[in-house]
């Protein structure tokens, strides 16, 4: 190939991925060309290689802007979790879950347990997985939703607009729920979303208290009943025991450092 030709082959492709909006392959159809010619590649392997550069730099780029879209307070993957500190944890449901299967199916999990025992982690890492998958998600407190709710709800139509804008999230993840009580006007705001999401969005809920408790965080067993009852239909339940990390991490420096003091 001439180097006039070449230079004219070089122009058109900058020009063609400019206009199809794909950078990668400008950026990578040379070098694989090189390759390809020292291998022996045929036409067709050499356009799989360049298209799959372009698909996997999209795909990656798609993950990285979901998972920033969400909102989750840290970056916590189930891959970091430590399963030891949970014995009684479901490996078998977890696994399951990882593969985020739920999500399309518009299926809920609800993880339960004390403070500090890694619901927030398991939330944000299946969160995580989710947003790899392809799935938007959004994270954020139970008092968070609320006041989002409410906001919306002060506007004329805006509680259903709001309901109906959050449906382009697959996945809901709502933290923390019973750390602080509902009034009736909350309640009632947070069922609607409850409601709405029924068999039409995944939630993915942490909560510290036990589903026989929910009638303290809602001020009204009927509601939390009526609650409990759209959450579970499709759902997995995870209950978590055993000490706070926090703790336990804080017990073993003190021990640590205890030991090392001649």
């Amino acid at each position: 190939m001439s180097a006039t030709s070449g230079e004219k082959i070089g122009s058109t492709l900058a020009h063609l991925v400019k206009v199809m909006k794909t950078p990668t392959i400008g950026r990578v159809w040379e070098d694989l060309a090189e390759i390809a010619r020292e291998q022996g590649w045929s036409h067709e392997e050499y356009l799989a290689a360049v298209l799959e550069r372009q698909v996997a730099d999209r795909e990656a780029n798609g993950t990285a802007l979901r998972i920033q879209t969400a909102k989750f307070p840290a970056i916590k993957t189930l891959e970091d979790f430590n399963t030891d500190y949970q014995p009684g944890l479901r490996r078998d449901v977890l696994a399951h879950l990882q593969n985020t299967s739920f999500v399309p199916k518009a299926e809920n999990v609800i993880l339960l347990g004390p403070p500090g025992v890694g619901k927030t982690h398991l939330g944000i890492g299946l969160g995580i997985k989710a947003c790899q998958a392809g799935y938007p998600a959004l994270f954020d407190t139970a008092a968070g939703w609320v006041n989002r709710l409410s906001d919306a709800h002060q506007r004329h139509g805006g509680l259903d607009q709001e309901l109906k804008r959050l449906r382009r999230y697959r996945l809901l993840i709502i933290d923390e729920l019973g750390y602080l009580p509902f009034d009736a006007d909350a309640a009632n705001l947070f069922f609607q979303l409850v409601a709405a999401r029924y068999e039409q969005g995944s939630l993915l809920i942490t909560s510290n208290l036990s589903f026989g408790r929910w009638g303290e965080i809602f001020s009204d067993d009927t509601v939390a009943a009526a609650m409990i009852d759209r959450l579970v239909h499709h759902a997995e339940v995870l209950t978590l025991d055993g000490e706070s990390y926090r703790t336990r991490s804080r017990r073993e420096l003190i021990e640590t450092t205890t030991s090392r003091t001649p």
